[in-house]
């Protein structure tokens, strides 16, 4: 079990920065965070998600960092962006479908992985799009103009990134639209902590800097890292020449249903994935798995999280790590070997995940699955 918190009025200043920051590959920025919190403003925040796919562990990720949020007293929601999903020509392209799915499938998905990861679903606020929008009318899409007026064309083009998808695969103008809406949503919500994982800090900059020509206050903004896939990496060189995992390609994906783990997989199928996941003997670089062991079993700064190993005494006998530094280093010697590793994360995922599958036993939440998967299946 993770150590809980319970927010109160003694928790300090400090302590409440922790826990919002902690497991962040970026916060933008801290002390504009310590200033927020200095000046007794309540906390708003918020994560967009498309209706684009099934729920995987990257999900469960997500609520821990939820989690943190709603013990650091911070008000937590989500978008369900269903005309994010329709611009991006997800699904059947069709917005009725992405517009009903979000609340069939998608918000009750996410309500699985908060249970998960022991967040509070019921703290949670979900935001249909189309209904937000719906609700503000003209007042809506003059944000999107204003944003739009305070950003310039190469920006805005650069950002469409966040879609998944490159410059040269913009297919129509609507596209473009995308970033300044999902600024817009940040400033129509009344948020002050804009929430997304590290493929989203592109859209985050276009607010913070439309901000002030708005006369908003820059929001803070806070990028969790993004759980690698199982299959191997793809390597690319940064700027500096140093070799780097393409994100886009190497995080997981519906496309590849064996780059990833589902919450409501059942536990052969999560045998079988993590059997055959990549993992190089000794190597601790690009490596899925001592990656999902980090940020899901150790999530850093919870206490109690432990994992047994089992294996016969011939090849070491049952060993309980309590660090993820001591497995590392133990990987990397070759004193843990990659199959027993691999076992031992299975198992840990199968009874992790087991509320989820439960939740999902529920008529209408698997016809809802059943739907979605019928929609994502790969050609």
């Amino acid at each position: 079990m993770r150590q809980t918190f319970v927010y109160n009025q003694t928790m300090t200043t400090d302590e409440r920065i922790k826990l919002i920051t902690r497991n962040l590959e970026e916060t933008l920025t801290e002390g504009e965070l310590k200033a927020l919190i200095e000046s007794d403003t309540p906390l708003k925040h918020y994560i967009g998600l498309e209706i684009s796919g099934k729920a995987h562990v990257g999900w469960v990720f997500m609520m821990m960092k939820i989690k943190d949020l709603q013990d650091a007293g911070v008000k937590t929601q989500i978008l369900l962006a269903d005309w994010h999903t329709w611009l991006n020509k997800k699904l059947d392209g069709k917005l009725e479908t992405a517009k009903r799915l979000a609340r069939d499938y998608f918000e009750q998905a996410l309500k699985a992985a908060a249970i998960v990861a022991d967040a509070d679903p019921d703290k949670i606020n979900f935001v249909l799009g189309s209904e937000l929008y719906e609700r503000m009318g003209n007042d809506y899409w003059a944000l999107v103009v204003k944003v739009a007026k305070a950003t310039t064309i190469a920006r805005m083009i650069r950002s469409t990134t966040i879609m998944g998808r490159k410059e040269s695969e913009l297919s129509d103008t609507a596209m473009l639209i995308y970033p300044a809406m999902q600024s817009a949503d940040i400033f129509a919500l009344g948020v002050n902590i804009a929430h997304a994982g590290t493929d989203q800090r592109n859209v985050h900059v276009v607010a913070r800097e439309a901000a002030g020509e708005l006369g908003f206050k820059k929001p803070v903004a806070i990028h969790h890292p993004l759980l690698q896939g199982l299959l191997p990496p793809t390597l690319i060189e940064d700027e500096k020449g140093k070799k780097v995992m393409d994100m886009e390609k190497a995080k997981m994906s519906k496309s590849k249903p064996d780059s990833a783990i589902f919450i409501h997989d059942d536990a052969e199928t999560i045998k079988r994935k993590l059997n055959s996941a990549y993992a190089p003997e000794g190597d601790i670089d690009f490596n899925p798995i001592l990656d999902w062991v980090k940020h899901l079993i150790f999530y850093a700064g919870t206490q109690g999280e432990s994992l047994q190993i089992q294996r016969p005494e011939k090849f070491g006998g049952n060993i309980t790590y309590n660090s993820y530094a001591d497995l590392e280093k133990d990987y990397a010697d070759k004193k843990l070997h990659p199959q027993d590793l691999k076992m031992a994360v299975a198992d840990w995922l199968i009874k992790k995940l087991e509320p989820a599958r439960k939740y999902f036993e529920e008529p209408q939440r698997k016809k809802a699955l059943e739907e979605i998967e019928r929609l994502t299946k790969p050609l």
